[in-house]
């Protein structure tokens, strides 16, 4: 079995950990059946100077061989020319991808193309089946198809991801809302499968028993209108007023857009100055992992979701969670409370109560060894990865 991946992120020489995420999902796919040859083709926008219009590189040290392309960002100085260059660019970077992994298999063509979110990589996964009759499927996870995305979305992008859902061999978005989502664009496909993300279950795992867990964590993109980092900024701001008697550290992780916006919002809460909040910058999954297992609560208090893998990495490392009630996230956080709390969307003050009660809350009340048995047998590379073979083997492939 020969299997083509086209993300349309991916970790890449100016970002490491864009699209790490999909990068997961391919490396669960190939550790679940070695046997298999798998490939990944990825293009994008170089984020600075190219000496040539294109650079190539090529990576075999891994465990999937990855071609990756940059093109530049600015040709010829005019925006609407630009534009068009650019996907000319990218379609020129498949086109050589695509001969370079052919090349690479001994002239074989791939069995099956896996196209990871829309749009460009499912138009040419679509492209591949009509011209050399490869089945394809399309794995979903970006927001912008979410309700709360609507207005940010055009309608000819909205039903041109419905139909390239409805041509696919097979769909598998990372949660029902996603699902329910692209119905409602005209996305329905009766080889529907819920795959959701996946998480290093080695990685992130239970703490030491000696080690005491203190303090909140935040970890996300600094991307305000998904995120409300400012409203959790908010929340800690009065609690730590009302409440002057309770230890309230939140340190939070990440990097994005409104990263300097949210640490002037935090010293002008006072927040910076006693200590309250610690921002700690991009961190590496190890770091983050031992950011886990030193919290006592995490908390993401989004607009917005799809699944989001730092809930399955607190779940793993048996961290409970207050969450708000969003899009995907009561599909991996239940209502029955045992892997922490959920709250309406923007409604600081049920935060402030759930984050009490989730600090104060008795020895016992989260079953930490329940919550990484759950993570291991759902969200594991092991668990994701047989459950995209399982798709793929209802796939008619080509010969």
């Amino acid at each position: 079995m020969r299997i083509l991946h086209l993300p349309k992120w991916y970790p890449n020489r100016y970002d490491d950990q864009d699209g790490d995420f999909v990068a997961r999902h391919i490396a669960a796919i190939a550790q679940a059946e070695p046997t298999a040859q798998t490939a990944v083709v990825f293009a994008a926008v170089a984020r600075g100077p190219l000496p040539a219009l294109i650079k190539a590189e090529h990576d075999s040290t891994g465990l999937v061989p990855t071609w990756r392309y940059y093109y530049r960002a600015r040709i010829t100085g005019l925006k609407p020319l630009d534009k068009l260059l650019k996907l000319l660019l990218w379609l020129e970077c498949m086109r050589r991808g695509l001969g370079a992994v052919r090349q690479h298999w001994g002239g074989s063509r791939p069995n099956i193309t896996h196209a990871h979110i829309l749009l460009r990589p499912g138009i040419l996964a679509l492209w591949l089946k009509w011209r050399h009759r490869i089945p394809y499927l399309i794995t979903e996870n970006w927001t912008i198809f979410l309700p709360a995305n609507d207005g940010r979305r055009s309608w000819f992008r909205g039903w041109l991801a419905g139909w390239l859902v409805k041509q696919a061999g097979a769909y598998t978005p990372v949660s029902d809302d996603l699902r329910r989502a692209l119905v409602r664009l005209g996305g329905v496909n009766l080889h529907t499968v819920i795959i959701p993300n996946v998480v290093d279950t080695e990685l992130f795992h239970l703490p030491a028993e000696s080690v005491p867990r203190q303090g909140l964590l935040n970890v996300a993109a600094f991307n305000e209108q998904a995120k409300n980092l400012s409203g959790t900024l908010r929340t800690v701001a009065r609690l730590r007023s009302q409440r002057p008697g309770l230890h309230l550290h939140l340190r939070i992780a990440g990097y994005g857009p409104a990263e300097a916006q949210m640490h002037q919002l935090a010293a002008d809460l006072g927040l910076l100055a006693d200590g309250t909040v610690e921002f700690l910058g991009k961190l590496t999954p190890r770091q983050v992992a031992a950011e886990m297992q030193r919290a006592q609560v995490f908390v993401l208090f989004s607009n917005y979701e799809n699944l989001p893998c730092v809930l399955i990495e607190a779940q793993a490392s048996g961290l409970p969670v207050v969450a708000t009630r969003v899009n995907g996230v009561p599909e991996m956080v239940p209502e029955d409370g045992s892997c922490g709390l959920l709250v309406p969307a923007g409604d600081e003050a049920a935060l402030a109560e759930a984050l009490l009660t989730a600090l104060q809350a008795p020895a016992g009340r989260f079953d930490a060894g329940a919550m990484r048995a759950r993570a291991v047998s759902q969200f594991s590379y092991s668990a994701v990865g047989a459950a995209f073979w399982r798709v793929y083997r209802q796939l008619p492939t080509q010969a």
